[in-house]
């Protein structure tokens, strides 16, 4: 019909070509008409969320689909009798790229106070990377994406990175007393970090892979402190180094004035043993550590008794939670059910998020739950 500018949508499937989107909606702009029985086809990747009136209605796996009664039965009171199951739906499909985004960057856009017990209130820059995965589709759609035809990383990395800097602050400040130390323990703040933000990601429906800290890089003064400590410390141990020089050298000349090849000959032949139960013991550890090739079917925890189920569970099968999160309460964390007003937990009110902390000393705005401000490192 000429002027008519509806679309149908009959088949629906969607590719990441540039790698960066976390979230697609067909169609892009407005709403679409699916058909009764279109066919909706999901890869191993993604996850397909339907939307209709504005509403989550049913969320699906990998795997090709048909939009009927049998894949959601909601659809029989939706679509319109008269017209024999054919007319055509108001709705929109988001499709949730559920891979790893990989080299995600954080750092500290400006220092951030740190109170030192040798050098005293210090400031800090920090920077690494971090991977990323949408671990609850449903609930990211409604707490980040919004009505957005198209959502990337770059949209959410900002923010992202306010949040892991912050709370990198809270774990500095608990953890580290002196900086003087600081580069043997990165491995240790990067799993402590990882640990605290769980929480915080895991309100959005993300679930944080990896992160990793490259470099935490104070003030050129104070660095010079820390190079000139280092360098007492060489001196220090200059005596050692000095000894264990010579017992080399005196293990040397002992091999060549009276053996010759025959006693290293007979070294290496009482070496041997030893190497061969290295090597097969590295081989051992390998194998145990996650070199075995039986595949294992991806596992997560129940939110709410903690127990392993699989990454596709709709339920938890020990206590019957609903794994599909629409949404959380942004005080305890406890998932809602879609209606709800209130938390059934601590009675926190469902759309209400937690008010920023400000510092008392110098008033700079902190994110909730903050412990130490960034600005001059005071403790609430």
């Amino acid at each position: 019909m000429k002027g008519d500018n509806r679309v149908f949508l009959e088949n629906l499937e969607w590719f990441d070509e540039s790698g960066q989107e976390l979230v697609h909606r067909l169609p892009e702009k407005g709403s679409g008409e699916i058909k009764w029985g279109a066919q909706l086809t999901v890869r191993e990747s993604q996850a397909g969320v339907f939307f209709y009136k504005g509403k989550a209605i049913e969320a699906f796996g990998p795997g090709r689909h048909t939009l009927k009664t049998g894949n959601i039965p909601i659809l029989t009171k939706i679509a319109s009798l008269p017209w024999a199951m054919n007319s055509p739906l108001r709705a929109e499909m988001y499709f949730v790229n559920m891979k790893v985004f990989a080299n995600l960057k954080w750092g500290t856009r400006d220092p951030v106070a740190f109170k030192d017990s040798e050098l005293g209130l210090i400031r800090l820059r920090a920077f690494g990377v971090f991977n990323l995965r949408i671990v609850q589709p449903v609930l990211f759609i409604n707490t980040m994406v919004g009505t957005q035809g198209v959502f990337t990383t770059e949209e959410i990395e900002e923010y992202l990175n306010r949040v892991i800097v912050s709370r990198f602050n809270d774990y500095m400040g608990e953890t580290i007393d002196s900086i003087m130390n600081l580069p043997a323990k990165y491995d240790e703040l990067a799993d402590g970090l990882a640990t605290r933000l769980k929480d915080d990601f895991r309100h959005f429906g993300l679930g944080l892979a990896n992160i990793y800290i490259n470099a935490i890089t104070p003030p050129p003064e104070v660095q010079k402190a820390i190079d000139d400590r280092s360098r007492v410390g060489v001196f220090d141990d200059m005596n050692k180094l000095m000894q264990m020089k010579a017992a080399m050298a005196m293990e040397k000349a002992s091999e060549s004035e009276g053996e010759g090849s025959m006693g290293m000959g007979t070294s290496l032949g009482l070496m041997m043993p030893a190497m061969f139960a290295q090597y097969f013991n590295a081989i051992g550890r390998g194998a145990q550590e996650g070199g075995s090739p039986i595949p294992s079917i991806e596992q997560t925890k129940c939110q709410e008794c903690q127990s392993s189920i699989p990454v596709t569970a709709k339920f938890c099968p020990m206590c019957g939670h609903q794994q599909l999160v629409f949404s959380q309460c942004a005080n305890c964390g406890k998932n809602l059910a879609p209606n709800a007003k209130f938390c059934s937990r601590c009675g926190h009110p469902a759309g209400e998020k937690p008010a920023p902390i400000y510092c008392k000393r110098c008033g700079a705005e902190n994110m909730a739950g903050a412990k130490f401000c960034n600005e001059c490192g005071e403790k609430y």
